[in-house]
C-alpha cells in the first residue's frame, strides 16, 4: 500500500503509524473482514497471563490468533494498578505491544466509573454536565483523562514508534445503561464530552497514535445512530455493537438491518465501520460462526467483528478446547473471507 497524503484523520497531527493503520482498516473489506475477541491473550477458560504465557483460547482451538485485539482500560482513571476485569495494566501494555508486533490491530474500550457516584460505569445516575468544562467536577475528570492520555502514550514499539490505537470511548450511548447513556445525558452533552475528551487528548496531551471509534448499541434506524454523533470531524471508524440475545433469527434479521444501515451512513460518510462487539453468550448453537455470524455479515463491508469476553463457565463468546462449537469455530477460521492473524498481518 502507498502511504496516501490524502489521508485525513479527525486527529490532524495523528502520527504515520497511526495514519497507516487507518490505510489497512480500509483496505480489509476488499479480502473480507478480521476476527476479533476481547482479553484475547490476557486470558480465557480456566487460565489467566502471569506475565509469560502466548496463549489464547481462539489459539487453542484453531491454532492461530484473533486479527483484532480488545482490551478495556476501565479502573485506570482511578490509578489502579489492573482493570475492571483484573488485567494488570503493565501487563496488558506487554500483550498490546506483542499483538501490534505480529500483525494485530488493537482496539481499546474505556468503562470509566461514574464520576459523580465512584460507582461503576453501569451507574447510570446523571455525570455527564458535572465533567464537562464549567461542571464541577471537570478538573477531576480531567485528572482522568490525563491517566488515559499517559497510558496511550506508553504504548511504544520495540523501535520506540508509538502503537496505533483504535480508540472507542463512550460506547452504547444510544441504551440507557451508562452513565453517559441515553436518558442519563443530553444528546448535546454527549457530544460535547466526545469533542472535550477528543481536543484534552490530542490538543491538551499530544496524543497523537489514537483513531476515533463512534459506536452504538443496536438501532432501529439512521436517526438513532447519529442522534449522539458528534460530527465527522470528531470520528474516523463508525461501529456498532450487535449482540444475539433472543432467537437466532431474530439475531439474522438484527445483523442485516443493522449492518446494512451502518454500511449507508458509513459510505455518505466515506469512513470505514465494524462490527465492534458482538456475540452469543456460551456460543449454544452449534454451527454459529458459519452459518448464523459469517452469512449474515460478509457482504456487509465491515472490516472487522470482534467477540466479547472469556470471562467465566457461564460467560463467555468464543469456543475454549472442548467447546461445542469449535468444530464449525476451526471451519469459520479457514473460511477465505475470514481474517485471523495469520490472514490478517498480510495486509500491511
Amino acid at each position: 500500500m502507498k502511504e496516501s497524503s490524502a489521508q485525513v484523520l479527525a486527529d490532524r497531527n495523528a502520527d504515520m503509524s497511526t495514519k497507516h493503520l487507518m490505510m489497512r482498516i480500509k483496505e480489509i473489506p476488499k479480502t473480507g473482514y478480521a476476527f476479533g475477541h476481547q482479553d484475547a491473550t490476557a486470558y480465557g477458560m480456566g487460565w489467566k497471563n502471569n506475565g509469560n504465557d502466548n496463549r489464547s483460547d481462539v489459539h487453542d482451538v484453531t491454532g492461530d490468533f484473533p486479527g483484532v485485539y480488545g482490551f478495556e482500560l476501565g479502573h485506570l482513571e482511578l490509578g489502579h494498578t489492573q482493570n475492571l476485569d483484573t488485567v494488570n495494566f503493565k501487563l496488558m501494555g506487554n500483550l498490546i505491544k506483542k499483538a501490534h508486533k505480529n500483525g494485530g490491530i488493537i482496539t481499546l474500550s474505556w468503562h470509566p466509573d461514574n464520576p459523580v457516584t465512584l460507582k461503576s460505569a453501569w451507574d447510570p445516575s446523571p455525570a455527564v454536565s458535572e465533567v464537562l468544562q464549567g461542571g464541577a467536577l471537570h478538573p477531576k475528570y480531567r485528572s482522568w483523562l490525563i491517566k488515559v492520555a499517559d497510558f496511550m502514550k506508553s504504548l511504544k514499539s520495540d523501535s520506540g514508534k508509538p502503537i496505533p490505537v483504535v480508540f472507542r470511548p463512550y460506547h452504547e450511548m444510544n441504551g440507557s445503561w451508562f452513565w453517559w447513556g441515553h436518558g442519563n445525558c443530553t444528546p448535546e452533552e454527549f457530544k460535547r464530552l466526545w469533542i472535550e475528551t477528543f481536543e484534552f487528548l490530542t490538543i491538551n496531551n499530544n496524543v497523537h497514535n489514537l483513531l476515533y471509534c463512534y459506536s452504538t448499541d443496536a438501532i432501529k434506524d439512521e436517526g438513532e445512530y447519529l442522534k449522539f454523533y458528534p460530527g465527522d470531524e470528531y470520528v474516523d471508524i463508525l461501529g456498532i455493537d450487535l449482540y444475539h440475545k433472543n432467537s437466532t433469527e431474530e439475531y439474522i434479521q438484527q445483523l442485516n438491518n443493522n449492518l446494512n444501515i451502518l454500511a449507508k451512513i458509513a459510505k455518505k460518510k466515506k469512513k470505514p465501520y465494524a462490527m465492534t462487539e458482538g456475540g452469543l453468550n456460551m456460543v449454544t448453537v452449534d454451527n454459529w460462526w458459519t452459518e448464523v455470524l459469517d452469512k449474515n455479515i460478509t457482504d456487509k463491508g465491515i472490516s472487522w467483528a470482534l467477540f466479547w469476553r472469556n470471562a467465566w463457565p457461564n460467560h463467555y463468546y468464543v469456543p475454549f478446547k472442548g467447546q461445542k462449537s469449535s468444530p464449525d469455530f476451526k471451519k469459520f477460521q479457514k473460511l477465505p473471507n475470514v481474517l485471523f492473524l495469520k490472514k490478517l498481518k498480510k495486509i500491511n
